[in-house]
């Protein structure tokens, strides 16, 4: 029988929809290395029937800014010498930086090195963005 303990302290990402705990885990991977890591797939919920889970110990600070774009569903726990100090639920973020590429191939935001384009949300249900530079509607995709 597989057990796994509670973390002291880090971040537990609860609620995510069974199959959606892979593309985080794969997300998240390249940059937390160092710190242990749980991913439990298809656990039973009585919420949700099944879940993943994704469990981070010894993580305080990560950027969880995408987690909306995967899965409005997920919370995230901040647990601190084993107890729940912060819970909260993502959503879907109307403004991201960073995480998008302009599908405009003649947009500046392609030639300009330095340029972090901001993208404002237009149409939540295909997770539509228009990019600030060139105003062309840009989907995010995984």
């Amino acid at each position: 029988m597989l057990e796994v303990t509670q973390i002291q302290n880090g971040i537990v990402l609860d609620h995510i929809s069974p199959g959606n705990g892979l593309k985080i885990f794969n997300k998240l991977m390249p940059t937390q290395t160092d710190n242990p890591v749980v991913l439990l797939m298809n656990v039973y919920s009585d919420y949700m029937s099944k879940k993943d889970i994704i469990k981070l110990e010894n993580v305080e600070n990560i950027n969880l800014e995408f987690l909306g774009l995967i899965d409005e569903h997920i919370s995230i726990n901040i647990i601190k010498n084993g107890e729940v100090i912060h819970k909260e639920r993502v959503t879907i973020p109307k403004q991201v930086k960073g995480i998008l590429t302009c599908h405009n191939p003649r947009c500046i935001t392609h030639s300009e090195p330095l340029s972090n384009p901001t993208f404002e949300l237009v149409c939540k249900k295909t997770l539509s963005y228009q990019c600030e530079y060139c105003e062309t509607i840009t989907k995010y995709t995984l």
